[in-house]
């Protein structure tokens, strides 16, 4: 089960596994290493307490003291600001509430969806208030997205300040190769989780610390359902859809393609040798959204990134723009 969500994308049946559970976000400048609770184990309460729902029924309540990396006037905490003490302190429901398991969970992912959206809406304010482009690149695994980003570092660090946080189950390879590419980059592992939430794009900010006028590629983990319910607080999601996957993902995973403001066509150098019809791709596109820019692309070769480039320039412009708005 997703650590994150309560999906069934993280392990397989029968599968349970704490360490596997434990997100972390690595710092590849530094080496230092963060560990996040699941999204289910983070307040889910103004007064700051959580609850636990055990096979019984029973119902267990915590306090938690989590690290948030602003202040509120909405400046990141420092290193050792957000080493302070957790404290932890427990709460019992003598009433021991036996409620139905399926409306419970309901409402357990209700709360977890709200209080990832009020927290996107701070990393929102937070990347408005400093000129911030973020870009949340979503995709299938293999889509191109981690060579899309060492293309882009390669062609456009002179020109712009360019940040990574890169999203994955497991393993720094994809954070490695970013790294090596030229740009500050934390890897977020999620264990279990099949997306990245707000709080760990807040942590992985509080590394990366980007300064005014930056650009901020959010690459999440592998998956096209969990991530179009889960805003960050970037300023747009970006599809990349590979030639490789058939003409019918966009009528696959309508909800993430409805949520993208752009979706990139990769690897359009193999199309001699794929059964692959671009137009048939695109009209599914287009059907699903119907104002939503599309670009063809190569990663590999660069065929067609100038477009990309010129599109990830006017969106830093706008974002310039915003905030003055």
């Amino acid at each position: 089960m997703c650590a994150s969500c309560g999906c069934q994308g993280g392990l397989n049946k029968g599968e349970v596994s704490q360490g596997e559970a434990m997100t972390t976000v690595l710092n590849l400048q530094t080496g230092a290493m963060t560990p996040i609770a699941p999204a289910g184990e983070r307040d889910s309460d103004a007064d700051g307490f959580h609850e636990h729902v055990h096979a019984d029924g029973t119902r267990h309540s915590h306090s938690h003291d989590h690290f948030v990396p602003y202040h509120h006037d909405g400046n990141s905490v420092s290193p050792d600001e957000a080493s302070h003490h957790h404290a932890h302190l427990h709460r019992h429901d003598d009433s021991h509430d036996h409620d139905d398991p399926v409306r419970h969970i309901v409402d357990i992912e209700t709360r977890i969806l709200a209080k990832n959206d009020a927290l996107a809406a701070k990393n929102r304010a937070w990347f408005a208030g400093r000129e911030i482009l973020a870009l949340n690149l979503v995709s299938s695994p293999g889509s191109g997205k981690t060579m899309l980003l060492e293309r882009t570092i390669a062609s456009l660090a002179s020109e712009l300040s360019l940040f990574v946080i890169e999203g994955d189950q497991a393993t720094a390879n994809d954070g490695e190769r970013i790294r090596v590419a030229g740009a500050p980059v934390v890897q977020v592992n999620t264990g279990t989780g099949c997306h990245l939430d707000a709080e760990m794009v807040a942590r992985g900010l509080s590394e990366l610390r980007p300064g005014p006028g930056a650009v901020v590629f959010i690459e999440n983990v592998g998956n096209l359902v969990c991530p179009a319910l889960f805003d960050l607080g970037e300023r747009a999601k970006t599809v990349i859809f590979s030639t490789t996957e058939g003409e019918d993902k966009p009528l696959k995973y309508p909800h993430m393609f409805r949520a993208a403001a752009l979706v990139i066509l990769n690897k359009i150098d193999l199309l001699p040798h794929l059964d692959f019809s671009v137009p048939r791709a695109i009209a599914n596109v287009r059907q699903v959204n119907p104002e939503v820019t599309v670009l063809q692309v190569s990663a590999r070769t660069g065929e067609g990134l100038e477009d990309w480039y010129a599109w990830i320039r006017s969106q830093a412009l706008a974002a310039r723009q915003f905030a003055f708005v």
